[in-house]
């Protein structure tokens, strides 16, 4: 699908064609799709290198001054799949006119862009709308660790008294999305390096200060994303000890209860043998034994509870 936008004055709006300073962004594009954006002097491989969902972040410039850009930005997929938060390819093309993005998906950061949420936005300056993009995928992971960071204290809570490995595999599938997290926002510290040291956006004092802003929240994102693998690993080791301690402690109850259970058994076992045994035709025999086999239970419980064995 393509769809061609341009700022107006009365905000950013869908046209008819491709004019100078215009804003294409391509989802999923067709063969045909493709061929057309080829027409408009689009390099094709710039196209179909961010519809590869392995693509790496990186930078690569053409002869005639196009300009591709690749970055991986985060998405939610839900909280029922193996992978609640994964990585896709992003591709921001600089052409002489206009600008272009290329995503294999729909994604709610461009949908913004659209509605005209993003304020202050005009696709006539290419760098700058490059860097409102780049800004708000970086914002876009900060929101999102701090979600996994919400939902891993909730499993935190219900993990202090599970004997399950449900809650340890939920918290696995969080601990993978994190080194996705890592890995991305890495490779897209490198591509803002590159950009930086390009000095691309040094025509205007407002690009420079807004792609160092946006270095510096990528950056505060790998540290997070660190941060918080580092605890998400301390924290399944941890929980993996409190489970199995958790299951021992329900073995050593059960055992103590059995003990407790079975010794009346025994007493009266003894006495539905056809030997002579003391108390014999005694008519407070029953009461006698009975008192027997209270009297040592209680003297167990008590014995166990002191070595803390229920």
């Amino acid at each position: 699908m393509i769809t061609i936008l341009k700022k107006t004055e009365s905000g950013i709006r869908s046209i008819p064609e491709v004019v100078e300073g215009c804003w294409i962004n391509v989802v999923n594009p067709t063969p045909q799709e493709i061929e057309h954006l080829s027409s408009l002097g689009i390099p094709q491989d710039f196209i179909t290198y961010p519809l590869d969902i392995d693509e790496r972040p990186r930078m690569e410039r053409e002869d005639n001054g196009e300009t591709l850009i690749v970055i991986r930005i985060p998405s939610y997929e839900g909280s029922y799949p193996d992978l609640p938060y994964i990585t896709i390819p992003l591709g921001i093309i600089l052409m002489p006119t206009f600008i272009v993005t290329v995503c294999s998906r729909r994604y709610d950061i461009l949908e913004e862009f659209e509605s005209g949420k993003v304020k202050d936005t005009s696709t006539g300056k290419r760098n700058r709308f490059l860097l409102r993009i780049l800004l708000r995928t970086a914002y876009k992971y900060l929101a999102y660790l701090r979600d996994i960071n919400k939902t891993v204290e909730t499993l935190e809570d219900q993990l202090q008294l599970a004997m399950r490995n449900r809650e340890l595999l939920e918290i696995l599938k969080y601990q993978k999305s994190l080194v996705y997290f890592t890995t991305a926002l890495r490779s897209n510290q490198l591509v803002l390096e590159r950009l930086y040291r390009g000095r691309l956006f040094t025509q205007y004092p407002e690009d420079e200060d807004l792609l160092e802003d946006v270095i510096t929240e990528n950056q505060q994102a790998i540290e997070m994303t660190n941060i918080s693998s580092n605890i998400l690993s301390s924290m399944m080791d941890a929980f993996a000890s409190i489970i199995s301690n958790n299951l021992n402690m329900v073995m050593k109850f059960l055992a103590s209860i059995t003990i407790v259970v079975s010794l009346p058994t025994v007493i009266t076992g003894f006495y539905g043998m056809n030997v002579d045994l003391p108390l014999q035709g005694n008519q407070l025999a029953f009461l006698v034994i009975l008192g027997m086999i209270l009297l040592t239970s209680i003297i167990i419980i008590i014995v166990f509870a002191k070595r803390d064995w229920f």
